[in-house]
């Protein structure tokens, strides 16, 4: 039987970064082989995480990485079963492993199948998974190149990255705001004009279907009824519409007996009202169409053209869940 010694448990356990016991039992195994005791850890793995190939890993780290050069930037997500784990020091660490990694390359299957010591990231995951006893994953991996990016991420479990299209004065600190915004408000495009018609229409109905239902109960209950809009999009908004819109605020000013010489000063603010509630899909989905966080007086797209010549060129965000 070969001698093993605390050291030879050390180095194993820091290269594995599996538990004591599971090191000196493994070079037991493998009869002080290095590399066959690293297989032994693996298999391990292989085994736990077919086993617990049906769990939920919900929870984790997300993280963010942007290079020196501030033009490529990558978000992921290491996932996990429980909060425990997530917060252990020790998995935020192999998680900024996985981010740098993933910084080389475009697309989570290559990343996957990257090196990590000598075993791909995909075989490090399963490794972990026999070390920490519970089911790992990357659950997302989102990368962005522009001239400048820019990221933010929010108590480890949302990350987002920005890119603009210039590196423009104090480009950090636009970057972080448009991502931070990303962040809390979970836009998923740009603009309401990468809406795809047919998406903006199906949702329409879906959601006048769901307010009308809704409208059937505070009725029996006696209390208010919601507003059930017209539209949900600024791409439905034509210059007919904002017309019509118009014809009825004036109509309405006019049935209220208001003297028509004052009416420019209160249509501004009816059409504005008109905007906001039927553009609900923008204010949830379109990060340039939200309301500013820091200043909810002025869009986002106001924000970013107070910067000068610049444009968000993309984002994404990531998110535990």
């Amino acid at each position: 039987m070969a001698n093993i010694t605390a050291a030879d448990v050390k180095k194993l356990r820091a290269i594995t970064g599996a538990g004591m016991m599971d090191c000196k039992n493994a070079l037991v195994e493998a009869e002080c082989d290095f590399d066959k005791a690293i297989e032994v850890l693996r298999k391990k793995g292989q085994k736990i995480a077919a086993k617990r190939a049906d769990r939920e890993s919900t929870e984790g780290v997300a993280i963010a990485k942007i290079n020196d050069t501030n033009t490529e930037g990558v978000a992921i997500v290491l996932a996990c079963e429980t909060d425990f784990v997530g917060k252990n020091d020790s998995f935020v660490a192999l998680a900024n492993q996985f981010a740098d990694i993933a910084m080389n390359f475009d697309s989570k299957e290559d990343f996957l199948a990257a090196d990590f010591g000598g075993m791909t990231v995909a075989e490090k995951l399963i490794e972990q998974t026999g070390v920490i006893g519970e089911k790992l994953d990357i659950t997302a991996f989102e990368k962005v190149q522009a001239p400048f990016v820019g990221s933010y991420v929010h108590g480890n479990k949302i990350a987002a990255i920005v890119g603009l299209s210039s590196a423009v004065d104090k480009a950090d600190v636009l970057t972080k705001d448009l991502a931070m915004q990303a962040a809390s408000m979970g836009a998923t495009t740009l603009s309401y004009k990468d809406f795809d018609p047919a998406f903006v229409a199906s949702e329409t109905e879906a959601r006048i279907a769901v307010i009308e239902k809704e409208n059937i109960e505070l009725g029996r209950l006696g209390k208010t009824l919601k507003n059930v809009p017209q539209y949900i999009s600024m791409a439905q908004l034509t210059a007919d519409v904002i017309t019509q819109a118009e014809d009825a605020a004036k109509a309405e000013l006019k049935a209220e007996g208001k003297p028509e010489q004052i009416w420019d000063r209160i249509l501004p603010g009816k059409l504005e009202r008109f905007i906001s509630d039927n553009t609900t899909l923008d204010q949830e989905q379109c990060l340039l169409d939200q309301n500013f966080i820091k200043d909810e007086k002025k869009s986002v797209a106001d924000y970013v053209n107070s910067y000068g010549d610049v444009s968000v060129a993309t984002f994404s965000r990531v998110a535990l869940g």
